[in-house]
């Protein structure tokens, strides 16, 4: 096991830049710079020669490693402000041939995980800096850990959120007394602004991630995984800017190094897995994901330099399976998680941790935080993607009768039809036949297959769009 050196001198000055996600990141020349200011719905990395020079603990040319002491430090300061949260065996065990428990850290107070590093870090602060207040920008998860945690302490807390930012989440900083400064267009924008205003009036800005003590605090979710479930095989860590991979590594491996730690990305958003390739942290491009939560564009130097030598396997899940790992956990476990949380199953849903057949694996769900709108495509994403929810055109005549047909065909299975359109002027075949356009809900894929495989029995021209790719069905069939 190495020696890992932790610098407390230089970690109360949390001033330091944020995760530079949504292509923010300081120079060494101008720390309110913004490196890349175009946003248009995608992520962009930073480039490799940023400098954070404000904060010592955020500085790239000498990134500091998290000890195990810091963190059992944390975890007994936090304890009184955060949820022990509970680490069951999911239903799922048998569906998979894995022994699987899952850490519902999703149960904390804000919905994640990011509770414990806010509260560990705010915990740490001078009386100075406790009264002069903290600012963060954030859209999501860091923002609400902040905001209620500053109120719990008494720490005055500004967020400086985009004015792309949910309502919902405005609200919720809001309830928290906190002062929410609602400016730019994006959060290179309202990272911009938040640096600044800490500078100008000596607010502490709090890093979403790579700050030592946010680490610290992550790897607190560890401990507790450790003392509820005993002969762990393996712990499978949604991973984005590193700061969970890093605490919970630590932790692990200080206590039991034979325990694998693997860590998930999705396949849109791979940094740490690039900086695996690399061997040091890289500018990644990043795409629009379900898993917005683990979007960051580089990894974090601190977490980076904790985690490396610790991590036994990195996982790239694809999109479609992070849709279905949400819908199977509001089916099976009925719990609601955000696809940053259900990457995890994802990765074992998608047959990429089948080493682990017949052992006991730990899944952490870290957090819970999904718009009900943004959830509501997930599940139909996950449907289609189990191939459950079914699209399909089938030509069919266009006398009378000729749709009420094809309905009661359909429906004669059991198959539930979600919407029907027809079309007559795009038909190239005759003017007595019309295009009918089918989306319908099946029990499961082979049910799916069943409907398939009776409409060629009885039409011409079917054409299956959605159906999973190795199987998509496209076919001109006889009577």
């Amino acid at each position: 096991m190495e020696n890992y050196v932790y610098s407390s001198e230089t970690s109360e000055d949390s001033d330091c830049n944020d995760d530079m996600k949504e292509g923010f990141c300081c120079d060494a020349d101008n720390p309110n710079a913004c490196c890349h200011k175009d946003y248009n719905g995608s992520i962009r990395g930073a480039t490799s020669d940023c400098r954070v020079v404000d904060d010592p603990s955020c500085n790239p040319d000498r990134p500091l490693k998290v000890t195990f002491e810091e963190i059992t430090s944390a975890a007994y300061k936090i304890k009184s402000g955060i949820i022990n949260t509970p680490c069951s065996k999911s239903h799922m065990s048998s569906l998979t041939g894995m022994d699987i428990y899952l850490k519902k850290d999703f149960l904390q107070n804000t919905g994640s995980f990011k509770d414990r590093g806010a509260r560990y870090a705010m915990l740490t602060l001078t009386p100075e800096r406790r009264q002069k207040g903290v600012i963060a920008a954030s859209l999501g998860n860091h923002a609400q850990a902040v905001c209620y945690h500053g109120h719990q302490l008494g720490i005055p807390v500004t967020v400086v959120m985009p004015i792309i930012a949910p309502i919902m989440k405005i609200q919720k900083c809001k309830e928290y007394n906190a002062t929410v400064v609602m400016e730019g267009k994006d959060m290179a924008e309202a990272r911009k602004i938040a640096m600044k205003m800490a500078k100008d009036k000596g607010f502490t800005y709090i890093n979403g991630y790579d700050h030592p003590q946010i680490i610290a605090g992550q790897g607190t979710i560890a401990l507790e995984i450790m003392e509820q479930v005993d002969n762990i095989d393996a712990i499978v860590v949604p991973t984005g800017g590193g700061g969970l991979l890093a605490g919970v590594a630590v932790a692990v491996k200080t206590l039991h190094p034979n325990i694998k730690i693997i860590g998930v990305e999705s396949e849109r958003c791979a940094s740490f897995s690039q900086a695996m390739e690399q061997e040091k942290p890289v500018p990644t491009a990043i795409e629009g994901t379900l898993a917005d939560g683990l979007a960051v564009p580089m990894v974090g130097y601190n977490a980076w330099e904790t985690a490396k030598s610790l991590i036994d396997k990195m996982v790239v899940v694809k999109e479609e399976w992070i849709a279905v790992a949400i819908l199977r956990m509001v089916e099976l476990e009925k719990c609601v998680v955000e696809g940053a949380g259900a990457v995890g199953l994802a990765a074992i849903l998608a047959g990429q941790l089948d080493e682990f057949k017949g052992k006991r694996i730990v899944l952490i769900l870290s957090g819970g935080n999904i718009d009900t709108t943004i959830l509501g495509r997930c599940l139909e994403r996950g449907l289609a993607a189990d191939g459950r929810l079914v699209k399909f055109k089938v030509t069919v005549s266009d006398r009378p009768g000729g749709i009420l047909e094809l309905c009661k065909l359909i429906g004669s299975i059991g198959v539930s039809i979600k919407d029907v359109i027809h079309e007559r002027a795009w038909v190239t075949s005759d003017v007595f036949s019309v295009e009918v356009k089918v989306v319908a809900e099946t029990r499961d894929y082979s049910h799916s297959m069943e409907l398939r495989d009776l409409l060629n029995s009885r039409y011409k021209k079917v054409k299956f769009e959605n159906l999973p790719e190795n199987l998509a069905v496209s076919s001109t069939s006889e009577h």
